[in-house]
């Protein structure tokens, strides 16, 4: 309970640096006020750990950034991300009872707070691990880190496991420990445009083709096993009394396992036009393999079980729909345990918040898995 108590004792100080880090807004595709913000958490983590930065520049996105701590021949990761999904001045940190909201408060940025102080509270107690921690932000997971994706492999590919500071679920507050997989789609259908009144020609139609298909994309779900299928956009024709020439639908796939995603993958290269004087293109694909549960993960959860026990609480185990970092991890086989960040409801949605006196607790549990791996 050591530590627990240090992390109570500093929560006013963990709170300081929370906004600190919220207020320096990082809009995903704002690559300015990204680095901002990474110059910040530079400056923040040296201050609490002691340690600098390795930068990882490019040329669309914001830096990535790697810490590495402590020393040992086996390596942990501590996996997270600093870019946000909210435009600047779109929301503000504020604190209402027992709840702190903000732009990214809770994907992610509470949880990167959580990992520097779990981190702070085993050196500042000498608890000091036998492995090197390396902590790893990037800064464009929302985009579903394109230039990000080939640094975390290679990172993970050297650690022992992935600890993921995405939040836990709401409500229950449990960790994840599977993730869907996830695609995106774009059908484009192709037709003849004509007169509707003179010549209505609807085996010519692209619109008429696109809802053919999305009839056709509603039958390959699958609820029972997880495999969602979601025509989220769609765009055709010019006006009403012209036939279609063109229209376009946006697909966004959802499935719990690799056999599914194959499944999925195979109809869509496979799409034919339902109509006789239609074309049929597809472009897009499978961007995240699942996060399979697996003995290794179940091990790393039940010790996370037996770490809360330890702290006076009990934590659950959940499958999610959502995707992060760590299905990237999972997918070439390390260890990975997901849903370490803060506790809190509404990632995405104007009511962000977190629960202010959960955080202690999640850092500490962090820690405690870090000492017992």
């Amino acid at each position: 309970m050591v530590i627990l108590n240090y992390l109570n004792q500093h929560l006013n100080h963990i709170m300081k640096d929370l906004k600190d880090l919220v207020n320096h807004e990082s809009p995903s595709l704002h690559k300015e006020l990204v680095n901002n913000c990474g110059r910040f958490l530079k400056q923040l983590i040296g201050m609490r750990l002691g340690v600098q930065a390795t930068e990882f520049p490019n040329e669309t996105v914001g830096s990535h950034l790697k810490f590495e701590v402590g020393e040992g021949e086996e390596k942990l990761l501590i996996l997270a991300h600093y870019d946000t999904v909210w435009e600047k001045g779109a929301l503000s940190f504020r604190i209402e009872g027992s709840r702190a909201y903000g732009p990214g408060i809770l994907d992610m940025k509470a949880g990167i707070i959580q990992a520097i102080w779990a981190l702070k509270s085993l050196n500042d107690l000498h608890l000091r691990p036998n492995k090197k921690i390396v902590f790893l932000l990037t800064s464009d997971e929302e985009q579903l880190s394109p230039t990000s994706r080939e640094l975390i492999i290679a990172e993970a590919k050297t650690c022992q496991a992935v600890f993921v500071v995405e939040p836990a679920v709401a409500k229950t507050g449990a960790l994840k420990t599977a993730r869907k997989g996830a695609g995106k789609y774009k059908i484009k259908a192709k037709g003849i445009s004509s007169h509707a009144g003179n010549d209505p020609d609807l085996q010519a139609s692209a619109v008429h083709e696109i809802a053919h298909q999305i009839r056709y994309l509603e039958s390959l779900a699958d609820p029972g096993q997880g495999t969602t299928i979601n025509v989220g956009v769609i765009r055709g024709g010019t006006m009403s009394n012209v036939v279609a020439e063109s229209a376009v639908a946006e697909v966004d796939v959802r499935f719990f396992t690799r056999a599914e995603g194959k499944r999925i993958e195979q109809a869509f290269c496979n799409l034919k036009p339902k109509l006789a004087k239609t074309k049929v293109e597809v472009e897009g694909g499978i961007n995240r393999a699942p996060m399979e549960k697996s003995e290794a993960s179940i091990r790393l959860f039940k010790l996370a079980q037996e770490c809360a026990q330890e702290l006076g609480f009990t934590v659950s185990e959940a499958a999610v729909g959502g995707v992060s970092d760590g299905n990237l991890t999972a997918g070439i086989g390390i260890p990975t345990l997901d849903g370490l960040g803060a506790v809190g409801e509404g990632p995405h949605a104007f009511h962000e918040h977190v629960i202010i006196n959960e955080i202690p607790k999640r850092a500490a549990l962090l820690a405690y898995l870090i000492l017992k791996l």
